[in-house]
């Protein structure tokens, strides 16, 4: 079900910067709720089986985490499922997760022995999900986990019985939304900029603002601010 009150027309013809923004991240949030409630029903039917392992959690996400590549009209660098942590019989935590142009499944433990074993309960793209129960535009971030890039996650939680057991993710990277988004963003104006809710900037059509940089405080009363319906991001234009 979207989450989003854009008509079918906006995703061609935006009339505002905030439509153009909201309904291309709503492409991801939209397609992880789909997702979500379907690995729910299957992940509560193989708990019923047998305790799940990280094995046989990797089977029931592959094929849906795959599918998402070609399914979603974005970008899509990584995808997979990020497992509720002390949840598996096997694993204090588990990312099954698929990324990069072969698609590959990230194998942490064959990186860094510090990656076996590791504690994402304060990564941004686990934490929000968990705590609040609802669907997140993580970033912008460098991704030391997996790609090493500046990266954007959109993830969103799954529950079993109302218990948080994940949250399932896709992955874009920054140049690529770049890409997708300037040109579009500079037909409205020479200094617009999307910033997620701690002012921290994603991508700008000013190039004196790069991936990264900060807008806050007294800086603020130089742009109009306009927020997305539906997920944490805003997006700022000069006045």
């Amino acid at each position: 079900m979207s989450i989003h009150p854009l008509t079918p027309a906006s995703r061609t013809a935006a009339e505002h910067p905030v439509e153009l923004v909201t309904e291309y991240f709503a492409r991801a949030i939209d397609a992880l709720a789909d997702w979500r409630e379907q690995l729910s029903t299957e992940i509560a039917a193989a708990r019923a089986d047998a305790p799940l392992t990280t094995d046989r959690l990797d089977e029931l996400v592959e094929p849906s985490a795959l599918r998402l590549f070609d399914t979603v009209d974005l970008p899509v660098y990584g995808s997979g499922f990020i497992a509720a942590l002390d949840s598996l019989a096997d694993a204090n935590s588990h990312l099954a997760w698929w990324q990069g142009p072969e698609r590959a499944q990230l194998v942490l433990a064959s990186q860094s022995i510090n990656k076996e074993h590791i504690d994402y309960s304060e990564l941004e793209w686990y934490r929000v999900p968990f705590q609040t129960g609802q669907p997140h535009v993580a970033g912008p971030y460098v991704d030391y986990l997996c790609s090493d890039e500046y990266t954007i996650t959109v993830a969103a939680p799954v529950h079993i019985d109302e218990v948080f057991v994940g949250a399932v993710a896709l992955d874009l990277l920054i140049d690529r939304v770049e890409r997708d988004l300037t040109p579009r963003l500079a037909a409205f104006g020479d200094d617009i900029s999307i910033v997620n809710g701690v002012g921290r900037v994603l991508l700008s059509t000013s190039p004196a603002r790069a991936t990264g940089d900060t807008i806050r405080g007294d800086d603020l009363d130089a742009f109009e601010r306009f927020a997305c319906p539906g997920m944490a991001l805003d997006v700022l234009i000069a006045r």
